[in-house]
Protein backbone atom coordinates (compact mmCIF):
# COMPACT_ATOMS: atom_id res chain seq x y z
CA UNK A 1 0.00 0.00 0.00
CA UNK A 2 1.21 3.45 -1.13
CA UNK A 3 1.94 5.90 2.01
CA UNK A 4 0.87 9.35 1.71
CA UNK A 5 3.05 12.11 0.77
CA UNK A 6 4.59 14.19 3.21
CA UNK A 7 3.45 17.75 2.96
CA UNK A 8 6.79 19.15 3.83
CA UNK A 9 8.36 17.19 1.28
CA UNK A 10 5.90 18.84 -1.11
CA UNK A 11 6.81 22.60 0.37
CA UNK A 12 10.27 21.84 -0.10
CA UNK A 13 10.12 20.77 -3.88
CA UNK A 14 7.51 23.68 -4.54
CA UNK A 15 10.59 25.98 -3.57
CA UNK A 16 12.93 24.18 -5.20
CA UNK A 17 10.87 24.42 -8.67
CA UNK A 18 10.15 28.38 -7.60
CA UNK A 19 13.43 28.97 -6.81
CA UNK A 20 15.63 27.07 -9.04
CA UNK A 21 17.84 26.30 -6.53
CA UNK A 22 18.48 24.42 -3.15
CA UNK A 23 20.40 27.45 -1.29
CA UNK A 24 17.54 29.87 -2.25
CA UNK A 25 14.56 27.34 -1.41
CA UNK A 26 16.52 26.37 1.81
CA UNK A 27 16.41 30.10 3.19
CA UNK A 28 12.84 30.44 1.98
CA UNK A 29 11.84 27.42 4.44
CA UNK A 30 14.60 28.76 6.83
CA UNK A 31 16.10 25.27 6.80
CA UNK A 32 19.60 24.20 5.74
CA UNK A 33 20.41 22.90 2.17
CA UNK A 34 21.24 19.32 3.57
CA UNK A 35 17.64 19.09 5.04
CA UNK A 36 16.39 20.08 1.47
CA UNK A 37 18.31 17.75 -0.42
CA UNK A 38 17.40 15.22 2.05
CA UNK A 39 13.96 16.23 1.48
CA UNK A 40 13.78 16.21 -2.31
CA UNK A 41 15.50 12.74 -2.08
CA UNK A 42 12.85 11.18 0.12
CA UNK A 43 10.15 12.65 -2.22
CA UNK A 44 11.87 11.17 -5.59
CA UNK A 45 12.13 7.83 -4.10
CA UNK A 46 8.75 7.65 -2.52
CA UNK A 47 7.11 8.90 -5.58
CA UNK A 48 9.59 6.84 -7.83
CA UNK A 49 11.12 8.92 -10.27
CA UNK A 50 13.54 12.07 -10.35
CA UNK A 51 11.72 15.14 -10.54
CA UNK A 52 14.90 17.41 -10.85
CA UNK A 53 17.77 17.51 -12.64
CA UNK A 54 20.52 19.24 -10.67
CA UNK A 55 23.08 21.54 -13.05
CA UNK A 56 25.69 23.00 -10.88
CA UNK A 57 24.31 25.09 -8.60
CA UNK A 58 20.68 25.07 -10.58
CA UNK A 59 18.21 22.87 -10.23
CA UNK A 60 15.68 22.45 -13.20
CA UNK A 61 12.69 20.30 -13.32
CA UNK A 62 12.38 17.53 -15.02
CA UNK A 63 9.22 16.15 -17.74
CA UNK A 64 7.93 14.39 -14.41
CA UNK A 65 8.71 17.10 -12.20
CA UNK A 66 6.83 19.10 -14.56
CA UNK A 67 3.80 17.12 -14.08
CA UNK A 68 4.17 16.42 -10.40
CA UNK A 69 4.81 20.27 -9.81
CA UNK A 70 1.22 21.12 -11.00
CA UNK A 71 -0.20 18.48 -8.73
CA UNK A 72 1.80 19.95 -5.92
CA UNK A 73 0.58 23.54 -6.06
CA UNK A 74 -2.89 22.25 -6.27
CA UNK A 75 -2.58 19.96 -3.41
CA UNK A 76 -0.39 22.67 -1.56
CA UNK A 77 -3.22 25.39 -2.37
CA UNK A 78 -5.92 23.28 -0.66
CA UNK A 79 -4.01 22.71 2.02
CA UNK A 80 -4.08 26.72 2.87
CA UNK A 81 -7.61 26.91 2.14
CA UNK A 82 -8.63 24.28 4.81
CA UNK A 83 -6.03 25.93 7.15
CA UNK A 84 -7.91 29.73 6.20
CA UNK A 85 -10.95 28.10 6.79
CA UNK A 86 -10.79 26.41 10.30
CA UNK A 87 -8.89 30.14 11.35
CA UNK A 88 -11.93 31.49 10.06
CA UNK A 89 -13.89 29.71 12.30
CA UNK A 90 -11.65 31.01 15.21
CA UNK A 91 -12.11 34.77 14.66
CA UNK A 92 -14.46 36.74 15.93
CA UNK A 93 -17.51 37.02 14.00
CA UNK A 94 -17.56 33.88 11.83
CA UNK A 95 -18.31 30.41 11.95
CA UNK A 96 -21.81 28.69 11.90
CA UNK A 97 -24.76 28.62 14.38
CA UNK A 98 -27.06 26.07 14.66
CA UNK A 99 -29.81 26.03 17.27
CA UNK A 100 -33.11 24.17 17.51
CA UNK A 101 -35.89 25.72 19.79
CA UNK A 102 -39.62 24.87 20.50
CA UNK A 103 -42.10 27.11 18.95
CA UNK A 104 -42.28 29.08 22.14
CA UNK A 105 -38.67 29.83 22.46
CA UNK A 106 -38.38 30.98 19.05
CA UNK A 107 -41.10 33.34 19.66
CA UNK A 108 -40.23 35.13 22.68
CA UNK A 109 -36.67 34.23 23.61
CA UNK A 110 -34.64 33.70 20.42
CA UNK A 111 -35.54 37.36 18.76
CA UNK A 112 -33.56 39.01 21.34
CA UNK A 113 -30.66 36.52 22.20
CA UNK A 114 -30.08 36.42 18.12
CA UNK A 115 -30.31 40.29 18.39
CA UNK A 116 -27.63 40.25 21.01
CA UNK A 117 -25.53 37.49 19.00
CA UNK A 118 -25.50 39.15 15.89
CA UNK A 119 -23.47 42.62 17.28
CA UNK A 120 -20.55 40.27 18.09
CA UNK A 121 -20.39 37.79 15.47
CA UNK A 122 -21.86 39.83 12.41
CA UNK A 123 -20.91 37.23 9.91
CA UNK A 124 -22.06 33.92 12.01
CA UNK A 125 -24.42 32.13 9.29
CA UNK A 126 -27.65 31.61 11.49
CA UNK A 127 -29.93 28.36 11.85
CA UNK A 128 -32.62 27.87 13.51
CA UNK A 129 -34.66 24.33 13.76
CA UNK A 130 -38.10 25.21 15.32
CA UNK A 131 -39.89 21.94 16.71
CA UNK A 132 -40.94 19.92 19.95
CA UNK A 133 -38.80 18.65 22.86
CA UNK A 134 -38.42 15.22 21.11
CA UNK A 135 -37.58 16.65 17.93
CA UNK A 136 -34.69 18.89 19.16
CA UNK A 137 -33.06 15.43 20.79
CA UNK A 138 -33.69 13.60 17.32
CA UNK A 139 -31.54 16.34 15.55
CA UNK A 140 -29.02 17.00 18.25
CA UNK A 141 -28.41 13.12 17.96
CA UNK A 142 -28.42 13.05 14.14
CA UNK A 143 -25.50 16.29 14.52
CA UNK A 144 -28.22 18.66 12.58
CA UNK A 145 -28.58 21.35 14.88
CA UNK A 146 -25.52 21.79 17.90
CA UNK A 147 -27.53 23.42 20.62
CA UNK A 148 -31.16 23.43 21.87
CA UNK A 149 -33.36 25.70 23.98
CA UNK A 150 -35.76 23.36 25.57
CA UNK A 151 -36.99 21.50 29.06
CA UNK A 152 -34.49 19.67 30.35
CA UNK A 153 -34.04 16.38 29.34
CA UNK A 154 -35.21 13.70 31.59
CA UNK A 155 -32.34 11.08 32.99
CA UNK A 156 -30.72 11.00 29.52
CA UNK A 157 -26.88 10.78 29.96
CA UNK A 158 -25.94 11.52 26.43
CA UNK A 159 -26.60 15.02 26.60
CA UNK A 160 -25.66 18.09 28.29
CA UNK A 161 -27.72 20.29 30.20
CA UNK A 162 -26.76 24.42 30.97
CA UNK A 163 -29.69 25.83 32.88
CA UNK A 164 -31.17 28.95 32.09
CA UNK A 165 -34.36 29.21 34.38
CA UNK A 166 -37.21 27.36 36.03
CA UNK A 167 -41.13 28.53 35.09
CA UNK A 168 -44.06 27.63 36.52
CA UNK A 169 -47.11 26.54 34.59
CA UNK A 170 -50.34 28.35 35.71
CA UNK A 171 -54.05 29.29 35.03
CA UNK A 172 -54.87 32.00 33.17
CA UNK A 173 -57.66 33.53 33.22
CA UNK A 174 -59.59 36.62 31.88
CA UNK A 175 -60.64 39.34 34.42
CA UNK A 176 -64.87 38.16 34.35
CA UNK A 177 -64.04 34.81 34.89
CA UNK A 178 -65.34 33.81 38.01
CA UNK A 179 -61.93 32.21 39.43
CA UNK A 180 -60.69 36.11 38.99
CA UNK A 181 -63.87 37.12 40.80
CA UNK A 182 -63.55 34.52 43.50
CA UNK A 183 -59.85 35.43 44.06
CA UNK A 184 -59.17 31.43 43.34
CA UNK A 185 -59.28 28.47 41.81
CA UNK A 186 -62.02 26.07 42.84
CA UNK A 187 -60.69 22.25 42.77
CA UNK A 188 -64.09 20.66 41.71
CA UNK A 189 -64.71 23.06 39.30
CA UNK A 190 -61.50 22.27 36.88
CA UNK A 191 -62.88 19.16 35.29
CA UNK A 192 -65.80 21.57 34.28
CA UNK A 193 -64.01 24.29 32.64
CA UNK A 194 -62.54 24.68 28.79
CA UNK A 195 -58.82 24.37 29.20
CA UNK A 196 -56.80 26.05 26.13
CA UNK A 197 -53.88 24.04 26.23
CA UNK A 198 -50.29 24.01 23.54
CA UNK A 199 -50.26 21.23 21.04
CA UNK A 200 -51.16 17.95 22.15
CA UNK A 201 -48.37 16.38 21.14
CA UNK A 202 -46.19 18.47 23.01
CA UNK A 203 -44.08 18.06 25.87
CA UNK A 204 -45.91 20.64 27.90
CA UNK A 205 -48.92 18.71 27.23
CA UNK A 206 -47.98 15.72 28.38
CA UNK A 207 -46.49 17.29 31.85
CA UNK A 208 -49.94 19.01 32.59
CA UNK A 209 -52.05 15.62 31.28
CA UNK A 210 -50.15 13.61 33.82
CA UNK A 211 -50.00 16.40 36.50
CA UNK A 212 -53.93 16.14 36.64
CA UNK A 213 -53.71 12.63 36.17
CA UNK A 214 -51.91 12.32 39.15
CA UNK A 215 -54.43 14.61 41.24
CA UNK A 216 -57.39 12.30 40.34
CA UNK A 217 -58.74 15.68 37.85
CA UNK A 218 -60.30 14.45 34.74
CA UNK A 219 -59.69 16.57 31.78
CA UNK A 220 -62.86 15.98 29.68
CA UNK A 221 -63.24 19.48 27.98
CA UNK A 222 -59.91 21.01 26.15
CA UNK A 223 -58.55 23.07 23.52
CA UNK A 224 -55.49 22.28 21.82
CA UNK A 225 -53.17 25.11 19.75
CA UNK A 226 -50.01 25.40 18.08
CA UNK A 227 -49.41 29.26 19.39
CA UNK A 228 -49.11 30.64 22.26
CA UNK A 229 -50.65 33.61 21.08
CA UNK A 230 -53.87 32.22 19.91
CA UNK A 231 -54.13 30.39 23.19
CA UNK A 232 -53.74 34.15 25.15
CA UNK A 233 -56.61 35.67 22.82
CA UNK A 234 -58.51 32.99 23.23
CA UNK A 235 -58.33 33.67 27.04
CA UNK A 236 -59.26 37.07 26.65
CA UNK A 237 -62.47 36.77 25.25
CA UNK A 238 -63.95 33.98 27.63
CA UNK A 239 -63.91 30.71 25.75
CA UNK A 240 -61.64 28.97 28.40
CA UNK A 241 -58.94 28.73 30.70
CA UNK A 242 -55.48 29.20 29.67
CA UNK A 243 -52.49 26.52 30.93
CA UNK A 244 -48.89 28.50 30.42
CA UNK A 245 -45.87 29.91 31.87
CA UNK A 246 -46.62 33.86 33.29
CA UNK A 247 -43.61 34.88 31.40
CA UNK A 248 -45.14 33.85 27.93
CA UNK A 249 -47.95 36.55 29.20
CA UNK A 250 -46.32 38.81 30.65
CA UNK A 251 -47.55 42.25 29.35
CA UNK A 252 -51.06 40.98 29.65
CA UNK A 253 -50.40 40.09 33.45
CA UNK A 254 -48.77 43.37 34.04
CA UNK A 255 -51.66 45.10 32.35
CA UNK A 256 -54.16 42.64 33.97
CA UNK A 257 -55.95 41.59 30.69
CA UNK A 258 -55.09 38.07 32.07
CA UNK A 259 -54.84 36.68 35.29
CA UNK A 260 -52.66 33.70 36.74
CA UNK A 261 -53.31 30.84 39.54
CA UNK A 262 -51.42 27.99 40.23
CA UNK A 263 -52.93 24.78 39.29
CA UNK A 264 -52.76 23.53 42.29
CA UNK A 265 -51.34 23.27 45.88
CA UNK A 266 -48.36 21.01 43.96
CA UNK A 267 -46.72 23.27 41.77
CA UNK A 268 -45.80 21.77 38.50
CA UNK A 269 -42.16 23.48 37.18
CA UNK A 270 -40.43 23.18 34.26
CA UNK A 271 -36.33 23.61 33.90
CA UNK A 272 -35.43 24.83 31.02
CA UNK A 273 -31.66 25.39 29.74
CA UNK A 274 -29.52 24.87 26.90
CA UNK A 275 -28.83 20.95 25.27
CA UNK A 276 -25.99 19.58 23.39
CA UNK A 277 -24.28 15.97 22.84
CA UNK A 278 -22.58 15.11 25.99
CA UNK A 279 -18.98 16.23 25.77
CA UNK A 280 -18.65 18.15 22.83
CA UNK A 281 -16.15 21.33 23.47
CA UNK A 282 -18.18 24.03 22.80
CA UNK A 283 -17.05 26.86 20.04
CA UNK A 284 -16.66 30.53 21.13
CA UNK A 285 -19.99 31.43 19.21
CA UNK A 286 -21.68 28.77 21.10
CA UNK A 287 -20.22 29.63 24.53
CA UNK A 288 -21.36 33.24 23.42
CA UNK A 289 -24.76 31.92 22.88
CA UNK A 290 -25.23 30.17 25.74
CA UNK A 291 -23.94 33.27 27.97
CA UNK A 292 -26.59 35.73 26.23
CA UNK A 293 -29.56 33.15 27.07
CA UNK A 294 -28.61 33.28 30.57
CA UNK A 295 -28.52 36.75 30.62
CA UNK A 296 -31.75 37.55 28.03
CA UNK A 297 -33.47 34.85 30.64
CA UNK A 298 -33.32 36.23 33.93
CA UNK A 299 -36.76 37.17 34.78
CA UNK A 300 -38.41 34.35 33.53
CA UNK A 301 -37.95 32.72 36.32
CA UNK A 302 -40.53 32.17 39.08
Amino acid sequence: MRTTLDSRQLLAFEAVARRGSFTLAAKDLFLTQSAVSHAMKALETEVGCRLLDRIGKRALLTQAGEQFLRHTEKILREMETARSGLDTLTNWGHGRLRVGASTTACQYMLPTVLREFKQSFPKCVIKIEPGDHGRQLELLRAGQIDLAIMPMPEGDAEFDFVPLFEDELRFLVAPLHPWAQAGGVSRSTISEETLIMYNKTSYTFRLVSEYFREEKILLSNYIELGSMEAIKELVKIGLGVGVLAPWIAREELRSGALIAFPLGRRKLKRKWGVVYLHGRRLPLAEETFVGLSRTVTEGYGV
